[in-house]
């Protein structure tokens, strides 16, 4: 890794998003600091330009750090310290031509992830959005035995793609309402954790999808990801499966899930990734099977400011000369 000179000693900065008052503050006093703090996301020419003219640029999901971009950008920018920890939206390779190392900030976000993640698991089979959509209309005329009747969770088998921290988190939660734990990873986990979350490993993602009742994606966007779950591995599901996205847009095929939840083939979704984030193709939108959020998976405030601490960390790390804590490295998925 190149050593910073003594000009970087108090690096220009450039966040591409309004962050947290006491994380822009903090980053006022410590770098030369230009935050956004109207959170209008930058244009393509305002990207440009400030990679022309930064030590480090801040990022976040909403920006697209392509090969073009980072090939335009001025010689001293070195370090692109991304707000999160997926990183399928800056084009590493392209990074790495250019000797510009790349931070995320993994960990911070579990919790609040996998809470999210539970909601939802807990949401669609149970109507809750219906539900409360039905009390707002004035339309519920009170209870009766046969009125929002759902699924209950408990003795279900959930499939859990992904068993990285979020994963895990989301096991180790569904446990204690009595699901039974099914995953698929690229690595088996070792035995004692297995026999921790109480989870079976399936080496075959098609046979995992033919044995549960609900499925949960804890994966990267990737190439490898990319419409990972397709109308063919739809096709593997039962009717009565619950899907829950949480992870990122683009993993499933949005389209194909739209038909398989018109035609009945699935029971229904809970989303709160997009693949055009944020356009959501109507139909989706017209199904009262899918329950929909913002992409809100990891929106506490305590979240959103250890996401900053950590960014703040990388940046001070690389600034002294040492290499960053959470450098992205090659190979990263």
């Amino acid at each position: 890794m190149r050593r910073p000179s003594a000009k970087v000693s108090k690096p220009r900065v450039v966040v591409t998003r309004e962050l947290s008052d006491t994380i822009m503050d903090r980053m006022e006093q410590l770098f030369d600091t230009v935050n956004n703090r109207s959170d209008a996301p930058m244009t393509r020419e305002q990207l440009a330009a400030a990679m022309a003219d930064c030590d480090v640029l801040v990022p976040t999901v909403t920006d697209e750090i392509d090969a073009e971009l980072i090939a335009g950008a001025g010689e001293r920018l070195k370090l692109i310290a991304n707000f999160g920890a997926g990183v399928n939206h800056i084009d590493l390779k392209a990074a790495r031509a250019r000797d510009i190392i790349v931070t995320n900030t993994p960990g911070v976000l579990t919790e609040d992830t996998a809470d999210m993640t539970m909601a939802l698991i807990l949401s669609v089979p149970r109507r809750l959005a219906e539900g409360e959509k039905l009390v707002r209309s004035g339309q519920w005329k009170g209870w009766s035995p046969g009125g929002m009747l759902g699924h209950r969770i408990g003795g279900k088998a959930l499939g859990i793609i992904g068993m990285g921290r979020i994963g895990q988190a989301v096991a180790a939660r569904a446990r204690a309402f009595g699901l039974s734990i099914h995953y698929h990873n690229r690595h088996r986990l070792p035995a004692v954790l297995e026999a921790q979350l109480a989870a079976t490993w399936h080496e075959s993602l098609d046979t995992m999808l033919g044995s549960i009742d609900i499925l949960t994606i804890h994966t990267p966007r990737n190439p490898a990801s990319e419409n990972l779950i397709d109308a063919r591995r739809m096709g593997l599901m039962r009717s009565h499966v619950y899907l829950i996205n949480a992870a990122r847009g683009g993993i499933v095929d949005e389209a194909a899930l739209v038909d398989a939840l018109e035609a009945g083939r699935l029971a229904g979704a809970g989303l709160d990734v997009w693949a055009h984030e944020p356009e959501i193709d109507p139909r989706l939108l017209a199904l009262p099977n899918v329950v929909m959020l913002p992409h809100m998976g990891s929106a506490t405030y305590e979240g959103r400011l250890a996401t900053g601490e950590k960014v703040i960390a990388n940046i001070r790390m690389w600034a002294d000369g040492h290499r960053p804590p959470d450098q992205v490295l090659e190979g990263w998925a």
